[in-house]
């Protein structure tokens, strides 16, 4: 998946305000929240897509660019990059606005990848189209 400078790739699936309580000892907001926020945003993309329940079975090459601080809004985009046969793959990128101005920053990215699940909790197909 390509992308312009400056561009978030996919679809947005999440958005939220970065709180006092999700802080680390330093006063950024914790990598773990940041985290967890883009795989909650993955899911519903993944959830969607599969037309059913999913599980996260692995997160890969993640990078982060920037600190998010307490105010900013957190805006999570996602994009499939591959379907298999139970599972996929996402591209989610999270991007912050900071500030009054807006200025719109890439702070985190990376790949989760989510197996859809059958009612007896074992893998089953991703359907077609």
């Amino acid at each position: 998946m390509t992308t312009e400078p400056g561009q978030p790739v996919g679809e947005l699936a999440l958005r939220t305000l970065a709180m006092p309580a999700d802080t680390n000892p330093s006063g950024d907001i914790f990598g773990g929240w940041l985290l967890a926020q883009m795989d909650i945003a993955g899911g519903m993309v993944a959830h969607q897509r599969a037309r059913g329940r999913v599980a996260t079975v692995a997160v890969d090459s993640m990078v982060f660019h920037q600190p998010v601080k307490v105010g900013d809004t957190l805006c999570c985009y996602a994009g499939i990059e591959r379907i298999g046969r139970t599972s996929m793959t996402l591209r989610i990128q999270a991007w912050i606005i900071r500030g009054a101005g807006g200025e719109r920053v890439k702070v985190t990215e990376g790949l989760f990848t989510y197996v859809a699940l059958g009612p007896d909790g074992r893998p089953r197909p991703v359907e077609a189209g």
